[in-house]
């Protein structure tokens, strides 16, 4: 590998985050000058640049000659007047925009004119920062993600100010080390951090409004949405005081109020709990602190399940049911819609589990089903009709469900003349194997510890929430995705780099502008409608591109 046009390249501050730089653009082939305030700060940052490699060669990536050529590279100064002869210099010092001006004017007086400086900044403002130089057209972001070695994301920031030949110059160096480049322009947080402190801040406040548990809405988006981790072990794991100065940075900018750190975040960092690192966070990480183990749910038999629908969503929990062994019997609505519900049941179940499987067209057939679910359109009048009439059949001590994901559940229980006895089961994704069960005011809590206890029977992972719009998964998800979107309409970064940013730089499976192309437009348009409805937070109604895509009929990668 090369470095291009640059040959050696200068690296201030040498903690996890320095080091990391800059052991990546020693094993990239470049001299590297190593800069710290004092002998015990350099002897530190040696320090992390011997245990990473170290920990390479034990894994087998490195050999300890190849270990010696990396570290061979880096020289180690106390002295910024070692970095006169470097063509790029990258500044790794901690996040203050105080701190980062003093070191770029210094910068700007012992580098080369012509050299290329550059801030390793997750969320100020690197405008700001260049203004503090004289030569702001060489100044550009160059955002590593933690720890360097192992994360391929570096997203590439450029100003109003920056040279393009600048940007593109270190948008090849980052390529040629392996790494791939995102470039974006100046916004605090950038992409990755933007979307996704956004998302993490609105975590922290569903769980302050009492809205549900730290551990529910953990597994909700890992399980539900299938990311690698809740938002409360992440923000655990980041350190509650970087959050709280993520936030800080974007909400001064941005003037969102989403942005705006949750009080139980300050009310954390204030009281000294940063997360992991401090042995307690949102979570306790005392490892003399045993995990409680949970309450075993009261054992029940395996429920006989009614489930009115025909569409995918209701052949999903029929085949759900029956792979879990127990009895179903759906109500499709017509002949020809049983027949046709009936052949996708037939190329989805085994023999012995389609034995369980009864259609019709009558509700009565549900009269004596423990647990049944009205799994019809999003149609408010057609959903209250169908749970109206369930009332009528349904014995007494069933559990009534409906699957709305837009309309509240209140509005259909209060169809019906057991309130008490109707919770909502929302399955954010179709066939996925969570199922939130939400549970109104008018909820009996005994209704809802058996829709828990039969959910759970039937092989689903559950999670409890309070009727608001989105329920868990989709009020966390969506506004994300929206934010995706504005970005984009902004003309701040293109599909694939938003894509980029947030699968290789916060490990998410999928991108947000591909996530919502497989969710599918006229939804998030529905759901984003409906958080706006609740909370008349403007930047919850759904982007203008994302209503005009949808109008259009078309999705954003056609």
């Amino acid at each position: 590998m090369s470095g291009g046009s640059f040959s050696k390249v200068g690296v201030v501050g040498l903690g996890t985050m320095g080091a990391g730089i800059a052991e990546v653009l020693a094993r990239g082939g470049l001299a590297v000058v190593g800069i710290e305030i004092n002998d015990e700060a350099l002897e530190r940052g040696r320090g992390h640049l011997d245990r990473s490699t170290g920990r390479a060669v034990k894994r087998g990536k490195l050999t300890e000659a190849e270990q010696r050529e990396i570290l061979d590279r880096i020289t180690l100064s106390t002295a910024f007047a070692d970095l006169a002869d470097c063509d790029l210099v990258i500044e790794a010092v901690p996040e203050r925009l105080d701190l980062k001006r003093r070191v770029f004017a210094e910068l700007d007086q012992v580098c080369r004119k012509d050299a290329v400086l550059a801030t390793n900044t997750s969320s100020l403002s690197v405008t700001e920062i260049a203004t503090s130089t004289a030569r702001p057209s060489q100044i550009v972001g160059v955002h590593f993600f933690n720890p360097a070695p192992v994360m391929k994301l570096v997203e590439v920031i450029g100003t109003v100010l920056t040279e393009p030949a600048a940007i593109a110059r270190v948008a090849d160096l980052v390529r040629s080390l392996g790494k791939t480049p995102v470039t974006v322009g100046d916004r605090a947080g950038f992409v990755a951090n933007r979307l996704l402190f956004g998302y993490l801040n609105q975590a922290a406040a569903m769980y302050e409004s009492g809205h549900a548990t730290l551990a529910d809405i953990d597994t909700a988006m890992k399980v539900g949405a299938g990311l690698p981790m809740g938002p409360f072990t992440l923000m655990d794991l980041i350190g509650l005081d970087t959050c709280l100065e993520v936030l800080e940075a974007i909400y001064r900018e941005s003037r969102d109020r989403r942005h705006a750190p949750a009080p139980v975040l300050r009310e954390l960092v204030t009281a000294g709990l940063l997360g992991r690192k401090t042995g307690r966070g949102f979570y306790p990480y005392d490892s003399a602190t045993e995990e409680a183990a949970p309450e075993p749910s009261a054992e029940v038999p395996q429920p006989l399940v009614g489930v009115v629908g025909s569409g995918p969503l209701a052949m999903a929990i029929v085949a759900c049911c029956a792979r879990a062994g127990s009895q179903v019997r759906y109500v499709a609505g017509t002949e020809n819609k049983t027949e046709s519900a009936h052949a996708v049941l037939e190329g989805s179940l085994g023999a012995d589990e389609l034995a369980r499987v009864t259609g019709g067209s009558e509700l009565g057939s549900l009269a004596d089903c423990d647990l049944v679910i009205e799994a019809v359109a999003e149609d408010v009048s057609m959903k209250r009709s169908v749970l109206a009439a369930l009332d009528d059949v349904a014995r007494s001590g069933a559990v009534l469900a409906t699957t709305t994901s837009t309309v509240p559940v209140i509005e259909l229980a209060m169809a019906t003349d057991r309130p008490a006895d109707v919770v909502g089961l929302h399955f954010p994704e179709t066939e996925g194997a969570l199922v939130e069960v939400v549970s109104t005011v008018a909820t009996a809590p005994q209704t809802v510890e058996r829709a828990v206890a039969l959910a759970a029977r039937l092989g689903l992972t559950t999670v409890r929430c309070r009727d608001r719009a989105g329920f868990i998964v989709d009020a966390l998800r969506f506004p994300y995705l929206n934010d995706a979107v504005r970005m984009l309409e902004a003309g701040y970064a293109d599909a694939d780099s938003i894509d980029a940013a947030m699968m290789l730089g916060c490990g998410y499976p999928t991108g947000p502008i591909a996530d919502l192309d497989r969710l599918g437009l006229d939804r998030a348009v529905a759901v984003l409608r409906a958080l706006y409805t609740e909370s008349r937070e403007s930047a919850l109604a759904p982007a203008p591109l994302l209503e005009e895509y949808r109008t259009a009929g078309r999705s954003f990668r056609s």
